[in-house]
C-alpha cells in the first residue's frame, strides 16, 4: 500500500501495530524531551511547507525532499526496519550502500507526490510523551479536501533528535515500507545487492 494514495482518504487502515516498532529501537537513555521533539518537526515541517510553495519542478522537489529526509528523518533506523531481520546479515558496505539506496528511493517515491500539496498547507498541532518517544502531531490540508492527521514519532536514540515513523491516520510508513522492501526481496530471491540495484531504480 502506498502511503501517499491515502490522501485521497479512500481505503484508510487502522493499524493498532503502527507504533509497536518503536520499543524495539537500539539506544540510549531517554534524554528528549516535549519541546525539542515539536521544535523538530516544526523545523521539518516549516521546510516541507517551503517546498510546497517553491514552484519548482517535481525533479527539484524531489531532491529538496531528500535533503529533508536525511536532516529529519532516522534514516538509518527507517532502512534497517524496513528491511527487518535480514539487516542484522548485511556487512558494513552492504548496510551503508542499502540505506543510501534505500534513502533515494523514498525520496523519489514520495517527493514525487508534493505536486498534490500544492496550495496545502501542513500545521504542528502539539505533541505528547509516548513511553520511550515523543509524538507530534500535524494536520494537513489539501485544496478540496478535508485535513487530515499526519503524526511524526520522534527519538534521540540513535544520539541526534530524529523523526522514525510516520503515521498517516492510523498507516505507519514504516510498517508500510516493510511489506514494500520484503516484497522487492523477495524478488530478488533474497539478494541483498539486487535489492539495492532495485532500490536504485524505484520509486
Amino acid at each position: 500500500m502506498k502511503i501517499f494514495d491515502l490522501i485521497t482518504r479512500r481505503g484508510f487502515i487502522a493499524s493498532a501495530g503502527a507504533t509497536a516498532l518503536a520499543f524495539a529501537l537500539p539506544g540510549t537513555a531517554f534524554a528528549l524531551n516535549d519541546a525539542q521533539a515539536k521544535a523538530l518537526i516544526d523545523r521539518a515541517v516549516a521546510d516541507i511547507n517551503k517546498v510546497i510553495s517553491s514552484g519548482k519542478s517535481v525533479n527539484a522537489m524531489i531532491r529538496d525532499f531528500e535533503r529533508i529526509f536525511a536532516k529529519y528523518g532516522d534514516v538509518q533506523i527507517i532502512a534497517r526496519s524496513a528491511l527487518g531481520p535480514d539487516a542484522r546479515g548485511l556487512s558494513s558496505s552492504q548496510l551503508n550502500a542499502y540505506t543510501k539506496a534505500f534513502q533515494g528511493y523514498m525520496a523519489r517515491k514520495y517527493g514525487k507526490r508534493f505536486n498534490e500539496f500544492v496550495g496545502g498547507q501542513i500545521d504542528v498541532k502539539g505533541s505528547r510523551k509516548v513511553k520511550s518517544f515523543y509524538e507530534v502531531k500535524t494536520s494537513v490540508k489539501l485544496r478540496g479536501q478535508s485535513p487530515f492527521e499526519v503524526n511524526f514519532l520522534v527519538s534521540d536514540r540513535s544520539g541526534k533528535d530524529k523523526f522514525f515513523d510516520m503515521i498517516i491516520e492510523g498507516i505507519s510508513l514504516r510498517l508500510s515500507e516493510k511489506a514494500e522492501i520484503g516484497a522487492m526481496l523477495d524478488r530478488n530471491g533474497g539478494n541483498i545487492n539486487g535489492l539495492i540495484n532495485d532500490l536504485k531504480k524505484a520509486g
